[in-house]
């Protein structure tokens, strides 16, 4: 069968769930302009400051906006963020001290956080300073309830650590349904242990925040979802207004925390790609939904399938063999915008520890929402496909991957 006719008999298949998204869209878009509209957003929160960032009127105004969208008490979205990553490292540092002990109730965290934490030898690690570090693997893509609890009873643990989404791992991604849930029981049993969670790729996914349920902190990147493929750069932390002014104070200093930090023109750019965010991500989704159903169709195992229940804007596709999965990411790279005529091949990267194929033909390096793909090159050798500023872009790379992987 012909790429083209593929594609015209998958989008026939999924048409109810592109509806759904369409949706989901609605609703998110409604609740960005609600944030808007209810901090008289206008052209003067868009000027800049620089050096100390003393009185910066629109940074201030763009964390109010944050904050509403994302239900929080709080947030702090600054370009001071090198990625998601630092943001969560920022996050752990600002809440843990030496004597303390951090839970991962998601299993192993991704791979940036194993020296943060310490899993990984660092001598600036979590570890290294006295934090001490447990976790309770998840048991077919859910928690363990009866471990948590468990722990619970016997310890008291400063911080628990969700992360949602896969990662480089098998598992499945986590809904806010599921959270809400192991949340709930958590507060039972130890209220004042702070719940962080790491919702790269998940945000506006869903209709609910993990906020919204009862976490205590969540964390993202900006060059993900919510900077919806504008912003150039940055992160947030939102949660409890005391635990993001620790933050605050951990990315500058103490005594002047979320008071300093000068835009230096960004102010736009973050509001202008959380205005478009819904949509971005829906587009993501719908690529995401169609590129499943393709895939499976040609006898690769996905996750999630078509028509699940999705948490974020990944999808995981197993080929098997390198050499596959090499052409698949390489085929991507060719339906990009920007250096289509790169050929990518797996490296070394820093945080990582096995060569990674990467492709990420964006405006904005490392990118994942506008489209990419990517992958360790170990078994059983899975591409993590991810983004699509629109619907019709990640359809045409898609047709490029597909092509690619016909020489195997």
């Amino acid at each position: 069968m012909e790429i083209d006719e593929m594609i015209e008999k998958a989008e026939q298949m999924i048409l109810p769930i592109f509806n759904e998204i369409d949706r989901s869209i609605f609703e998110n878009s409604k609740k960005v302009l609600r944030a808007f509209h209810n901090n008289n957003i206008s052209e003067i929160h868009f000027n800049s400051t620089t050096g100390y960032g003393y009185n910066d009127i629109g940074r201030d105004a763009i964390e109010k906006v944050f904050a509403e969208v994302l239900d929080a008490e709080s947030a702090l979205v600054r370009n001071q963020f090198i990625s998601g990553s630092h943001a969560l490292n920022v996050a752990f540092f600002s809440i843990l001290r030496p004597g303390d002990t951090m839970l991962s109730i998601s299993s192993e965290p991704y791979d940036t956080l194993k020296e943060v934490i310490g899993i990984t030898p660092n001598d600036s690690s979590l570890k290294s300073f006295g934090v001490e570090y447990e976790q309770v693997d998840l048991i077919d893509g859910d928690f363990d309830d009866e471990t948590i609890q468990e722990k619970l009873r016997e310890k008291f643990y400063k911080l628990i650590h969700i992360q949602r989404s896969r990662g480089y791992s098998t598992r499945e991604s986590l809904t806010i349904e599921k959270l809400e849930r192991i949340i709930d029981k958590i507060k039972k049993l130890s209220p004042n242990s702070v719940v962080m969670v790491d919702n790269c790729y998940c945000e506006m996914v869903e209709d609910r925040t993990p906020t919204g349920v009862g976490a205590d902190l969540m964390v993202g990147s900006l060059i993900k979802n919510l900077g919806g493929s504008i912003a150039p750069n940055g992160a947030y932390i939102a949660g409890k207004k005391k635990y993001v002014e620790l933050a605050g104070e951990r990315l500058t200093l103490p005594g002047e925390g979320m008071e300093v930090g000068p835009s230096l023109g960004i102010n736009i750019d973050f509001l202008r790609g959380l205005y478009m965010a819904p949509s971005v991500v829906g587009s993501s989704l719908k690529m995401a939904v169609l590129a499943s159903y393709i895939l499976e169709e040609m006898g690769y195992s996905v996750s999630p399938r078509y028509d699940s229940k999705r948490a974020d804007i990944v999808s995981m596709i197993t080929f098997g063999s390198a050499e596959k999965l090499i052409k698949f990411v390489q085929g991507i790279q060719a339906g990009s915008a920007i250096d289509a005529n790169a050929l990518p091949e797996p490296t070394d990267m820093p945080g990582y520890e096995d060569k990674i194929i990467m492709a990420s033909g964006s405006f904005i390096q490392g990118s994942s929402i506008e489209i990419s793909a990517d992958g360790p090159i170990r078994e059983p050798y899975i591409a993590y496909l991810q983004g699509s500023v629109t619907y019709e872009y990640g359809k045409i790379a898609l047709m490029k991957a597909i092509e690619r992987m016909k020489d195997v």
